[in-house]
């Protein structure tokens, strides 16, 4: 009890949230568990609406297929099987035999046919997902089709090679959201829209994958509830999981050595003070590789003005849409600094938009571009573009307009908040003033979906191993084309010719079956991408995690994440 009253005083010190973990470890109330953290509240409950990761969909969803987060091979999932017709031009799906809803509703084609037809594919529904499933240069869609109760299939208006990835989508319950797709309100918009938000009482919320949503307290926890009807048997292994949310990372380091939390995603500056407590703490760390995401700087290109008033100030808008200025600053970063500082050797400069582990990738060796820190080539190309400095080392742009912008990053991360700096500090040493301004991760989508009111911000991606998957990046319409947002609302946008470019480039990579002609297509998109960094790639941490020694089948990947194969661990109480 000494250890609690330690913990629980120490968090009411620091005015910490997320510390309450009464009842969790209670010897009489002990079940296969595992508790984890994560440190902000869910966004809403319908997978539809979301935005961010991380999120409880993985945990309470499957698709048709899923993929190995150790090998990236495709595996059968709710689909025991498929077969590609001759012209390649559909797929036919056998769902497994007797799948059943966590309410124990027969899972069946018609949720397939609804889940896609209805919610993914239709235009009523703002979600990014329609943007990956569009197919050629006229944008069209796949059609989906039941053959019967466990056969259905998917046709396509071209062969499309990344479509079995995107049979991994999570497939949602026809029975429980039908009504509220079919029904409008006043507005003539889907009831759906306001279906399943994190108000919703969780037990509501219909499952199929490994868990289901027990209960959620704001600013406290969610717990997730072994899913009775999971196809998988004898899987999953825990009878429950917990998501402490705590209030920073650091939060989460003080739980995870007080014994409060079974895993914990290792920051490097943590490394070594964990590594010298494994022993004594009974934990292990573990080395996934490097992590699948990437880290960025991006400036806003918008050219677009809305109600009369540009998005972006003009004069600042001219330093933003200049190759030079994007490179010189790419040249200004000393990434290396930030691997060895921020991430104690434990990372590597990211180079490309797509994962390491991706075969799509191009390596430098290869000969991708890289930014190397150089300052001097910095001042160089600032200088053969017009800019100059001032007595005091202050960067004028070539009408004398001082060169400062404001950067925005997001808090809760120590890490992060260490690069945002180190960044303002690169820049500062080129004259560049960056106005550092830290903000919530919500208010940030907010500005970067819906205002697109900001200047330059520090943020990143999740990865994986098919390109495609970034396409709403890429093509100029997509949802998360975040550096020139597409808006029907906006004047005067414009879209460059290596924009589209890389756009054109995603479509005909989509559409080539040939792997080694897909490889040569994505490599282009990379070297374009370099050449003129709309997004300015960072460092990329290895993949570290510490789980407890009575968690078995522990298994963190850079490309599957933590706790890809929770369904399989086991908690040895």
């Amino acid at each position: 009890m000494r250890l609690w009253a330690v913990i629980l005083s120490f968090c009411v010190g620091l005015g910490l949230t997320g510390c309450n973990l009464d009842g969790l470890r209670n010897p009489t109330a002990q079940v296969p568990q595992l508790i984890a953290s994560i440190t902000v509240d869910p966004k809403t409950f319908n997978y539809a609406l979301n935005e961010e990761s991380p999120n409880v969909f993985g945990f309470i969803y499957e698709g048709l297929i899923s993929e190995n987060g150790l090998t990236g091979e495709l595996e059968p999932a709710l689909a025991e099987s498929w077969e590609i017709t001759p012209d390649n031009l559909s797929i036919i799906y056998t769902l497994r035999p007797n799948l059943k809803w966590s309410d124990g509703h027969p899972l069946t084609t018609a949720d397939v046919v609804f889940t896609y037809n209805e919610i993914y594919l239709n235009p009523k529904i703002p979600s990014s997902t329609i943007d990956i499933l569009r197919v050629g240069q006229q944008k069209q869609l796949p059609t989906i089709q039941a053959l019967d109760a466990r056969r259905v299939q998917f046709s396509l208006p071209e062969p499309f090679a990344p479509f079995f990835r995107t049979s991994g989508l999570p497939i949602l319950p026809e029975h429980s959201l039908a009504e509220g797709i079919r029904t409008l309100d006043r507005d003539g918009n889907p009831k759906f829209l306001t279906m399943w938000g994190t108000q919703t009482n969780p037990t509501l919320i219909i499952a199929n994958g490994p868990f289901t949503i027990e209960s959620y307290t704001t600013n406290q926890r969610i717990i997730f509830r072994r899913n009775p009807h999971y196809w998988k048997r004898p899987e999953p292994y825990l009878e429950r999981f917990v998501w402490q949310i705590v209030d920073s990372t650091d939060t989460a380091l003080i739980q995870f050595r007080s014994r409060g939390l079974d895993v914990l995603d290792v920051a490097p500056m943590n490394f070594s003070l964990l590594k010298r407590e494994e022993e004594s703490g009974n934990f292990r760390i573990y080395n996934g590789g490097p992590a699948s995401g990437v880290t960025f700087l991006s400036f806003n290109q918008n050219k677009g003005s809305r109600n009369g008033q540009p998005l972006v100030d003009p004069i600042k808008s001219a330093w933003f849409n200049s190759i030079p200025f994007r490179q010189a600053v790419a040249y200004a970063i000393d990434r290396q600094t930030m691997i060895n500082n921020l991430y104690r050797g434990l990372g590597a400069t990211q180079n490309s938009p797509l994962s390491v582990q991706s075969p799509y990738y191009l390596s430098p060796e290869a000969g991708l571009k890289v930014y190397d820190f150089d300052p001097d080539q910095s001042r160089k190309l600032l200088a053969e573009a017009g800019f100059s400095w001032n007595q005091e080392n202050q960067l004028l742009d070539p009408k004398g307009h001082r060169v400062q912008f404001t950067l925005l990053s997001t808090t809760g991360s120590p890490v992060r908040e260490a690069i945002s700096a180190q960044i303002k500090q690169n820049l500062a040493a080129i004259g560049i003033q960056a106005d550092l301004t830290f903000i919530s991760f919500s208010t940030l989508v907010e500005k970067l979906a819906n205002s697109y009111d900001w200047e330059a911000y520090i943020g990143a991606f999740t990865g994986g191993v098919e390109p495609n998957n970034g396409f709403n990046i890429w093509s100029p319409n997509g949802r998360l084309h975040v550096f020139n947002q597409a808006d029907a609302a906006l004047r005067g946008r414009e879209v460059q010719a290596w924009e589209q470019r890389i756009g054109d480039l995603y479509i005909q990579g989509a559409q080539e079956l040939n792997e080694d002609r897909r490889k040569e297509i994505y490599f282009e998109t990379q070297q374009i991408t370099q050449a003129n960094v709309p997004f300015i790639y960072l460092v990329n941490p290895l993949t570290l995690a510490a789980f407890r020694n009575r968690i078995q089948g522990a298994e963190p990947t850079g490309l599957g994440g933590t706790l890809w194969n929770i369904a399989e661990l086991k908690a040895v109480n």
